[in-house]
């Protein structure tokens, strides 16, 4: 499958860095102290597309969360989907460190997303308030 096409335009839009299982925990690493999200998803998933295109549609509003993205297709890469226990795509994962702070599962408007990321961050905060965030 890593020979097909994949309309990648919002990989290269929001400087996704794409991940295996062998690069997976180096590639959070190199996030150090930003909010990571790992952007699951599948090649010819539909509602992957969908996903795509609605943040390809709002560019600065994405930005303006100020992630680290990474991507990763779970379709060439099924480990991971095992590791994370995935059942669908698209599929976000939030991290700080390389602690796991939650996910955000298909794609129900940037405001639903948003939310995801706030949680995140609230996640964040809390570590850090129990000295925990290391």
């Amino acid at each position: 499958m890593a020979n097909i096409p994949v309309d990648a335009s919002a990989f290269a839009v929001f400087d996704m860095q794409e991940l295996s299982a062998e690069t997976f925990d180096a590639g959070l690493e190199s996030a150090a102290d930003e909010l990571a999200v790992v952007f699951f998803w599948g090649f010819e998933c539909f509602n992957c597309e969908i996903a795509k295109k609605a943040m390809l549609a709002k560019p600065d509003e994405i930005r303006a969360l100020g992630l680290k993205w990474f991507h990763s297709n779970v379709y060439e890469h099924r480990d991971l989907g095992r590791r994370f226990m995935l059942h669908g795509v698209p599929t976000w994962f939030f991290f700080y460190r390389g602690k796991r702070l939650g996910r955000a599962t298909g794609w129900h408007g940037l405001g639903q997303f948003e939310a995801a990321v706030v949680a995140a961050r609230e996640k964040i905060r809390a570590l850090e308030a129990k000295g925990l965030s290391r």
